[in-house]
């Protein structure tokens, strides 16, 4: 970057906040994303920190006049290569806008800087005896990366996304205007809904600064249960009926016995539940230990008429919290013999046929691939071997995943997004019309393409 530029930059956030040593921003140039498909950065990257809005907006005004690509950064927890710049210019952290700002008991909201971690609000959130019922995962993602990625998680089957809990944002423009959309409201039909096109635009049309989300009151009681069936068809089956009771768990997960004690064996730990091949993990929650011992009454109703072969319950915080860590570890723990990991959305009733079908392209390339998730809400995610990188099959099979997803109504992302490394896999799911109005509304709110161009439209 060119001299005169970093003399701007450091004008507006202090010679302190400019950092171009490579050696200082090799952490900036990465997130988690499965290294055979991470994107490559681009080269002359400089990070700049800004501390507010204003030195934010100034510095995309002076990207906007010298034509610098600006990529947003947050805790660089995603999986899609969003935050990665794959060209020169500029990563612009928000890190120094790390303040909880407000928690408001009365109107059950809280307040956040765009660059305070997950883990900061939930701390403050539950000090204050509330709770913010999504939790995507790794805590230290910042909020403003929540609301640009619409994070999801093991929550959304009772609670949903982020999506259903930002009611205020602050962005700055890709033009440098800052604007505010919504606040503390449950209602607004004011005008047209600018702030849900800022949910899940993975930082291509603002940088936002500023949360605001809705809380709920914290759960009287908990319960874990693993809930055993010999094949996956019988589990499957079970997923529909369990909600069709009326009880919403707050999570319910599928997996198969096979990969989850993999994890478990890697972290020294115990796998509780020894018999049946599919398992689906449920936590129940209710304002009392009697309205939970109900809704596990019922749960368990419903899965012994389906061929159930063994339950085991987690009743103390320390078992639950076991075999929530032995499930969360999973990814960690198989990602460096994967290749890419794959988020497609289908409906829930078809997780078996999908996964059958899922089963018989891994035996066309004599591999397997391991595959678990969310099954009550169809969010599943397919872990795709290194061999089929080193074999060069990688993209043949990745597009055979992708349509047979598609092909049973299905979307090739459900949470982590399109960022950089799904763009070419998006028509399989969304019309050409539809593309072409996304990138009529890039173009509205991004005239120069500056801001993470090249993220989440094709």
């Amino acid at each position: 970057m060119k001299n005169e530029l970093l003399t701007e930059l450091r004008r507006i956030v202090g010679d302190d906040w400019v950092v171009s040593d490579a050696t200082l921003i090799e952490s900036y140039l990465v997130d988690v994303t499965a290294l055979p498909v991470r994107p490559t950065p681009g080269n002359d990257v400089v990070v700049v920190k800004p501390a507010n809005p204003e030195e934010i907006s100034a510095i995309l005004r002076l990207a906007n006049e010298n034509l610098i690509p600006v990529v947003p950064r947050g805790g660089g927890t995603g999986c899609v290569g969003a935050a990665v710049p794959t060209r020169g210019g500029i990563v612009l952290s928000l890190e120094r806008l790390d303040r909880i700002l407000e928690v408001d008991r009365d109107n059950l909201m809280v307040v956040g800087e765009g660059g305070a971690t997950l883990e900061k609000m939930l701390k403050e959130v539950e000090a204050a005896d509330l709770l913010f019922p999504p939790h995507p995962g790794d805590e230290g993602a910042q909020l403003g990366g929540l609301v640009a990625c619409n994070a999801g998680g093991t929550r959304a089957v009772k609670y949903g996304v982020v999506r259903q809990y930002v009611k205020g944002l602050e962005v700055v423009l890709p033009t440098g205007e800052i604007v505010t959309m919504g606040g503390k409201l449950l209602k607004n039909n004011t005008g047209l809904d600018l702030m849900h096109l800022m949910i899940d635009s993975e930082g291509s049309l603002g940088i936002i600064t500023k949360v605001t989300f809705r809380l709920y009151p914290r759960f009287g009681a908990t319960a874990t249960i693993i809930i055993s069936f010999e094949d996956r068809h019988a589990a499957i089956k079970a997923v529909p009926k369990i909600l069709q009771t009326g009880v919403i768990p707050l999570a319910l997960e599928y997996v198969e016995r096979d990969v989850i004690e993999i994890s478990a064996k890697h972290l020294g730990m115990h796998w509780p539940a020894a018999k049946g091949n599919a398992h689906l993990i449920t936590i129940i929650t209710g304002s009392s230990e009697d309205d939970v011992y109900q809704q596990t009454s019922d749960v368990l109703k419903v899965c012994e008429s389906l061929g159930v072969v063994d339950t085991v319950m987690a009743e103390t915080r320390e078992e639950q919290a076991d075999i929530l860590k032995i499930r969360s570890e999973l990814y960690p723990v198989l990602k460096p013999q994967v290749s890419d990991v794959l988020d497609m959305a289908i409906p829930p009733a078809q997780i078996a046929v999908f996964l059958d079908m899922v089963d018989e392209i891994a035996r066309k390339y004599d591999t397997r691939i391991i595959t678990y998730g969310h099954a009550g809400d169809g969010n599943l995610h397919p872990h795709l071997p290194m061999e089929l990188f080193e074999r060069g099959q990688l993209d043949e099979v990745k597009k055979e995943v992708y349509s047979a997803a598609a092909e049973l109504g299905g979307v090739i992302t459900a949470e982590h997004g399109v960022g950089k490394i799904r763009l070419k896999e998006v028509p399989l799911c969304i019309d050409a019309k539809s593309i072409e109005l996304m990138r009529g509304i890039k173009r509205l709110f991004d005239p120069n393409d500056i801001l993470n161009p090249g993220t989440a439209i094709p």
